[in-house]
């Protein structure tokens, strides 16, 4: 039964790393609902687990775009410089609830159903907020250090309680406060910011007691050729289509945690 179950959850990373390789969504937004409500993995112990998972993911992310110069670092300074000792106050309010975590794994549910609706929206009119940003493109030049800190903040204390929000809510927030910068270089600065803040918010649960460390070597096994076959099939897949249908999974998922 036990080898069974591993093999479900490697075939859970499989379909969620191939999902991101092929659309670019947040893995915390795909893993950590098909975690809770498929596999019934406690909403704590799933964000923690999906935390550490994020983070290895993405340091092979933050790798290749770094190769590529796609990273824009005094961007993920000032993200960091926000989210880090936010995630820090999360992980110290959390620990404090008490474990079992009855009263934290309310607040987690809540949290990770209301980021779920929340990166819905972001994915389903991202392309939307793209040809925005670009139209105010012309505008005189602003303070971007204060909105870049502010949203890592945000960032760090919704990652850290529900694991979402790294990915799409990231980039959708830094394509309006960084009109001028490509979008491969808000991606790459996106994903570069969430090694720190999805490592330091992971080993932070495990000290709390809420990472499987089977259950991450598991989905590790699944995620990482997933990713690789997303990404090799991501210039031929239909976005227009596939974009709108993961909203709505976001959607369902996220008004099934809240009911």
């Amino acid at each position: 039964m036990l080898a069974h179950l591993d093999a479900l959850h490697a075939f859970a990373g499989l379909l969620v790393g191939f999902l991101v390789g092929l659309t670019g969504v947040g893995g915390g937004s795909l893993m950590t609902p098909v975690l809770v409500l498929l596999f019934g993995v406690s909403p704590a112990t799933a964000v923690g687990t999906d935390l550490l998972f994020a983070s290895t993911t993405k340091l092979v992310g933050t790798l290749v775009h770094g190769a590529r110069a796609t990273v824009d670092w005094a961007i993920v300074r000032r993200l960091a410089a926000g989210s880090v000792p936010a995630a820090v106050v999360a992980l110290i309010a959390l620990s404090r609830m008490g474990h079992p975590p009855a009263s934290a794994n309310h607040t987690i549910l809540t949290s990770l159903g209301v980021m779920l609706i929340l990166t819905a929206f972001a994915t389903l009119f991202q392309k939307q907020l793209v040809r925005l940003s670009m139209r105010a493109d012309h505008q005189p030049a602003r303070n971007t250090q204060i909105p870049t800190v502010l949203l890592g903040i945000v960032l760090g204390t919704a990652v850290t309680l529900s694991s979402v929000g790294a990915g799409a809510m990231g980039v959708t927030v830094l394509l309006l406060i960084y009109p001028s910068l490509r979008i491969s270089g808000i991606v790459g600065t996106d994903i570069a910011h969430a090694v720190p803040l999805t490592l330091i918010a992971g080993l932070g649960h495990w000290v709390i007691g809420d990472v499987n460390p089977a259950l991450l070597v598991n989905l590790l096994i699944g995620s990482l050729p997933g990713v690789v076959l997303g990404s090799l099939l991501s210039t031929r897949s239909p976005d227009h289509a596939l974009r709108p249908v993961l909203a709505l999974v976001l959607l369902i998922s996220g008004y099934k945690l809240l009911a």
